[in-house]
């Protein structure tokens, strides 16, 4: 008998599992408060609402984000809400569609985390269709505030070879 004692949580395997990279943060995750998740989709419909103020609870003192076009924020929650309602403002109409959503903790690092998969559809005022897939990594500090963000961009997938 195996003298090794897996906890009842762990997936066959994952103790003892030689991985060919070593990552640079954790490879160490469970999975986290679902709170966090709750506090992140109600982000999300603040952004979608356009009523963004409702959401600076939710966000640290200080934040650091990373936006998909290379974009760069660090600084106070205030300068934040500015930058992110002078982003808003010309998308006009705004739809997340979420795919999904895992809430997690770095067992290791102690920190959480949300990561969320979305299409984002907006409509500006002239009626141009906008649609983007979005990746976003979100982390919580100790108090559930959102402190840091990395976000990552797709154009929806077009078909190939195109239609004729």
């Amino acid at each position: 008998m195996d003298s090794t004692k897996m906890s009842e949580s762990e997936p066959a395997g994952q103790e003892n599992m030689a991985y060919p990279y070593t990552a640079s943060y954790s490879s160490d995750f469970k999975i986290g408060d679902s709170k966090n998740a709750k506090t992140l989709l109600n982000v999300y419909q603040q952004w979608d609402n356009n009523t963004l103020d409702n959401a600076k609870p939710f966000f640290a003192d200080n934040d650091t984000m990373f936006f998909s076009d290379g974009m760069m924020f660090a600084g106070n929650r205030d300068s934040l809400f500015v930058l992110a309602k002078k982003k808003r403002e010309p998308m006009g109409m705004v739809v997340d569609s979420i795919h999904a959503w895992i809430p997690l903790r770095s067992k290791d690092k102690k920190e959480d985390w949300v990561v969320v998969w979305t299409r984002e559809i907006s409509t500006d005022a002239s009626g141009k269709r906008t649609a983007k897939e979005l990746q976003e990594t979100w982390r919580f500090d100790k108090d559930g505030k959102i402190n840091l963000m990395y976000q990552y961009e797709q154009a929806p997938p077009k078909m190939f070879p195109p239609k004729k």
